[in-house]
């Protein structure tokens, strides 16, 4: 009984938790090289005084997802793919690295190359801005060009070069924003090895059907803990009522 109600309450609460997690990667199905997060449950004992039957239910979250998903075509000169392994590094609000697989860049009003969320594409020397008025392209190494809208060919201007990093998976950490950053908390070091494809643009390796399916499989998983709890309390009053006319 003990080991039960403590099972099913916990496996309850983390349930709920593994459905939010869900319905995150469900949400960002159509977003660009969006890396699907993959929970797990595992049980641990209660350490400190009690029963030693007693269990929780932890939802361990196991990492995410790194396989690539589908490249779609763009014809955008701002739209870049990763091929094959690697990250871009982008700068969040609090001035730190982080890595995304989402190239969907943008120039603001100041000049800066962004992503389509507002964080700063950071180069080899800190964030990367574009001249105005001009036609960017981006090389296959990351490397920035631009040619004035009069195309006139003999202006060509060196931008700079996007900072490509292929960090150890093992080092990397998701954040909430659905971000990486190395789990040391150092920034990694740029990778020549790491090309991108201009006017492409990497889908999101969510698997909408398996992450539905596995949505609805939760569901039933709180129903059932939900039923165990019900049943722990109907079998306790049983017992102190047969205890208490004994």
């Amino acid at each position: 009984m003990d080991k039960l109600i403590y099972t099913a309450m916990t496996g309850a609460s983390h349930t709920l938790q593994q459905q939010a997690a869900v319905s995150q990667n469900l949400a960002n199905a159509n977003t660009p090289g969006f890396r699907a997060a993959i929970n797990s449950f595992r049980a641990v004992p209660v350490s400190g005084e009690g029963l030693p039957t007693r269990a929780f239910v932890v939802d361990s979250t196991a990492g995410a997802d790194f396989s690539e998903g589908v490249m779609q075509t763009t014809g955008r000169a701002l739209d870049v793919a990763i091929n094959g392994q690697g990250w871009i590094a982008v700068q969040t609000a609090d001035g730190k690295e982080a890595y995304t697989r989402n190239g969907s860049l943008q120039v603001s009003q100041s000049g800066l190359l962004q992503t389509r969320s507002g964080l700063n594409v950071l180069g080899d020397s800190g964030p990367l801005t574009v001249p105005p008025d001009t036609q960017v392209t981006i090389g296959k190494d990351g490397t920035i060009t631009t040619v004035p809208q009069n195309n006139q060919a003999d202006s060509v201007v060196l931008v700079g070069r996007i900072k490509l990093a292929n960090p150890p998976q093992n080092m990397l950490a998701r954040g909430d924003d659905g971000l990486f950053r190395s789990s040391d908390g150092k920034s990694a070091e740029a990778d020549a090895s790491v090309s991108v494809i201009s006017g492409f643009l990497e889908g999101s390796n969510v698997n909408a059907v398996e992450a539905m399916v596995n949505m609805i499989s939760l569901a039933r998983q709180f129903e059932m803990q939900m039923k165990m709890l019900t049943t722990a309390d109907s079998d306790a009053r049983q017992a102190a009522k047969i205890l208490g006319t004994g």
